[in-house]
This record gives structure tokens, sequence and C-alpha cells, in this order.
């Protein structure tokens, strides 16, 4: 019996923590992002968010999901999309698409925060979610097959411990690093004027797209059935972790000042 009630809780363990970033993720995304905005950006948010920083804020639509009334707001996350579209192809579909997914949702969350007369309630809301997906959309993830739900239902043994590739990129390659959000944020936050002034530049479908050609290639680099990773996974992908990130935090930045700057 005992040995039965193990086995559940780890399924519901291996399926469940599959999130977004991680909650250290997140707020390495809002720690970067909160370094690079304007004097009139930082004023104005926290005129919003009051004495909640951007990367604490960064979770909230993460812990809000134990309220079942908030369960609308799981398909904000991701998109689902087919694998190997040229970018043209994916610029396409990502401008005809009319489903609840990060993308029209994201642009959904920017055009409320442009109007003047919203209630601080409503304002609170719309940014906190706007900071989350903006970071959910640079795990790679999020942005791939519908058939396995993002790496879901890939099974993996990471260091030996049952896992699925979708978790294993939301928090367990941070994690590995040992290091608090803002100890890893301190460690990444390196860039040029010049190379944010690209990053921001970009347009959004731009994002979407980095992080789908790092999905498909993520996908290939699995053998299933429960592959073992450890050491050689964390070497070989810690880099593209950081630099996701960084662009994360990054574009954020440029998106809230844009909005609030």
């Amino acid at each position: 019996m005992r040995k039965s009630l193990l086995f559940i809780l780890i399924g519901f363990f291996v399926v469940n923590t599959s999130f977004g970033w991680g909650a250290n993720g997140h707020r390495i995304i809002g720690e970067i992002a909160d370094s690079y905005l304007s004097k009139k950006a930082r004023k104005n948010i926290a005129a919003i968010l009051g004495n909640e920083s951007v990367a604490m804020s960064s979770n909230w639509a993460d812990f809000i999901k134990s309220d079942s009334t908030m369960k609308y707001l799981d398909p904000w996350h991701y998109i689902n999309i087919k694998m190997g579209m040229e970018y043209a192809a994916f610029e396409t579909y990502l401008k005809q698409d009319t489903a609840v997914d990060a993308y029209t949702k994201l642009n959904f969350l920017i055009g409320e925060l442009k109007k003047k007369k919203l209630t601080t309630e409503r304002k609170q809301f719309c940014l906190r979610m706007l900071i989350h997906i903006a970071g959910d959309i640079h795990q790679p993830m999020h942005v791939s097959r519908a058939e396995d739900l993002g790496g879901n239902r890939i099974r993996v043994q990471w260091f030996n411990d049952p896992a699925n590739l979708h978790a294993v990129w939301d928090d367990r390659l941070i994690e590995q690093q040992k290091l608090s959000y803002t100890e890893f944020a301190a460690y990444i936050n390196h860039t040029t004027k010049e190379l944010r002034a690209t990053w921001q530049q970009q347009p959004m479908e731009q994002w979407f797209f980095e992080s789908y050609q790092l999905a498909d290639s993520i996908y290939n680099g699995i053998t299933p059935p429960e592959q073992k990773l450890g050491f050689r996974y964390n070497y070989d992908y810690i880099g593209i972790v950081n630099q996701q990130l960084l662009k994360a935090g990054v574009r954020l930045a440029g998106l809230l000042n844009q909005l609030f700057g």
C-alpha cells in the first residue's frame, strides 16, 4: 500500500512540476530586467506593485494556479506548434493565430497596459502576467509540441531521479548550479548597450522563433525511453539556459520601459 502511494506521488510530482521556468528562473529574469529599467519605468511599476519587486512578482502567475477560478489562465503560459517550420512560415502562423496561448495573450496584456483607465487591481494582474509570460516564452519547451505537452510526457532520469524533459528545462538545470537567484543573475548579467538594443529591437515573433528552434534541437538530443541525464547534459545545455534567461531579462526590461518609461 505504501509503495503504491509512493509511486502515485512520484508520478504526480513528475507531471506537475512543469510550470515555465521554475521559481528561481523567473526571479533571475526579473532581477536582470530590473537592472535595466529606466527611472521613470521603475517609479511607475512601483506605483502598481508597491513593495513587490519585478523578481518577486514574476512567480505570481504560477502561484495563482492553486486557485481553481484561475484555471483559464493555464494556456497563457505556452504555445503549441508543429516543428519544422522556417521563420517566414512561423511568422505567418503567429500573425494569423487566434488561439488562447502565450503569443496572443502577451499581445493582449501589452494592449491592456497601454490603456489609460485601468484599476490598480487590473494593472497588477496584467503586469504580473506580462512579466511571467515574457519569461515563459524564452523557456524552449513552452514553444513546442502539443503531442507530448511540451516535453511533459517525455520521461527521463535526472541524476537517477524520475523527471520529464519539460521539468529538466523548467528548473532542474537551473537548480543544479546551486546559486540563489541574485547570484545567478549577477553571474550571467553581462551585456553591452549595443547587444541589449539588438535583442530589444527584435520583433516578438523572433523571441518565439528562437525558443522554437531550440526546442527542436532539444527534442533531437533525447533518446527515449527514460534517457539518463546528468553532468554531461548540464555541460552541453547550461549555456543555452543562461543565454535564454539573459535574453528574457533584457527583453522584458525593454518591454517595461516602452510601457512605463
